[in-house]
Parts: C-alpha cells; sequence; structure tokens
C-alpha cells in the first residue's frame, strides 16, 4: 500500500523526474512525505527508498542531518525556543521556563491534545532581534511571556491559520516548471564538456575583440 496518497504520489513523481539520478530527489520527497503526515513515518522511508532506488536506512540517515525533518509524532505547531547566547542574555531562560508552564509540557514534549510541541532551538540567526522563537518555522521576533500566551491562544482559536500552516507544510506556493520551460535533466556522467563558466575570458570574446 502507497504511503502517499493520489496526489501527492504524483507529485513525487514529477519531483523525481526533475533530477538526472534519481536520489537526488530524497530530500524534496521528505519534504513531501512530512507535509502529508506531519512527520517522516516508516512507510514514508520505504516508499521514498524505492523512488530513489535507495534503502529507508539511508533515508533516515539523510533526513536525521536536518532538524527540520520528525521521525516522530509532533504536534500541530513545533515551537522553537532560541536558547543560544544572544537570546539567554535578554530572557531566553524565562520564556522556555515559562512556555513549559503555560503549555503543561518539558521542552520535548508534545501537549496532550496534540497542538502543540515545545523544542529549545540553537541559534536562528536573528540575535539582533533577541529572544526569538519559530512556530513551523516561521519567525516570531523579540517574545515576551505576553507575546507567547498571546501567540498560544491566537493559534488554539485557529485564528493565525493564514499565517502559520500546520507543521510540515514547507511553503504555500508549489514550485511547477512547464515542460516547455525545463532545461531538461542531464546526468552529469555525460557532459564531457567544460561548464560556460570555467571557458577563459579569451575563448568567449568574438574574433578580433577588444580586452
Amino acid at each position: 500500500m502507497s504511503f502517499f496518497n493520489d496526489e501527492n504520489r504524483k507529485l513525487a513523481d514529477e519531483i523525481v523526474a526533475r533530477y538526472p539520478r534519481r536520489r537526488s530527489a530524497m530530500i524534496p520527497l521528505l519534504h513531501l512525505a512530512q507535509e502529508q503526515a506531519g512527520w517522516i513515518t516508516q512507510d514514508a522511508m520505504q516508499e521514498i527508498a524505492s523512488l530513489v532506488d535507495s534503502t529507508p536506512a539511508e533515508v533516515l540517515g539523510t533526513g536525521s542531518f536536518y532538524e527540520m525533518f520528525k521521525f516522530h509524532e509532533v504536534g500541530k505547531y513545533v515551537i522553537n525556543i532560541c536558547g543560544t547566547m544572544s537570546c539567554q542574555l535578554l530572557g531566553a531562560d524565562d520564556l522556555i521556563h515559562h512556555a513549559e508552564e503555560r503549555l503543561g509540557v518539558k521542552a520535548g514534549g508534545t501537549t496532550s491534545d496534540g497542538m502543540f510541541t515545545l523544542e529549545r532551538a540553537e541559534c536562528q540567526a536573528a540575535c539582533t532581534e533577541a529572544p526569538t522563537l519559530q512556530i513551523n518555522y516561521r519567525y516570531k521576533y523579540r517574545v515576551s511571556t505576553t507575546d507567547f500566551d498571546r501567540l498560544v491562544d491566537q493559534l488554539a482559536a485557529g485564528a493565525l491559520v493564514d499565517e502559520i500552516p500546520q507543521h510540515g507544510v514547507l511553503a504555500r506556493v508549489r514550485q511547477s516548471i512547464p515542460t516547455d520551460r525545463s532545461v531538461g535533466a542531464a546526468d552529469p556522467a555525460d557532459e564531457n564538456e567544460p561548464p560556460v563558466w570555467m571557458i577563459s575570458g579569451a575563448q568567449l570574446r568574438p574574433e578580433g575583440g577588444g580586452a
């Protein structure tokens, strides 16, 4: 039985066809699987492996390198609170402790209703806006405990669905390349000429042209 639903299986085949080597489609397929289920299941890894001529172990080994892929069930909203230096100096520890009390779970846990997963994150590259957090990888800056409570209330009430989709949704606009606009997928092993950017300036200048 296929893990991907009918619509996503067609999309998976389209994604694989974009690449000269099937294994290159592994990361986009992991994103697609997580968008469908909210996390990467065993069935998803098995199907991705079959689509890219790999093994489930290689799919796990590749995907587990990236923090955004979850290989266990998580909440509809994953809240990552930055806990590194700049954020810590501006109250991140207090914010994390407050979040644990408000949600009733420790960092790494998921609320009993499956709505929220709370995590402590490494640097989110927004040090001037500390303390920061991400909700399903959408940034919120200079967050106070009051701001946090407001966000949780809004998410629980469904007030931010247009801004923050459920976990696993990478983007709202799906990449689509019309066949007549595609450059085609060429296997690097079939390319014998050097790429254009390696050709010297003298070779690129028209005959008789100046420097």
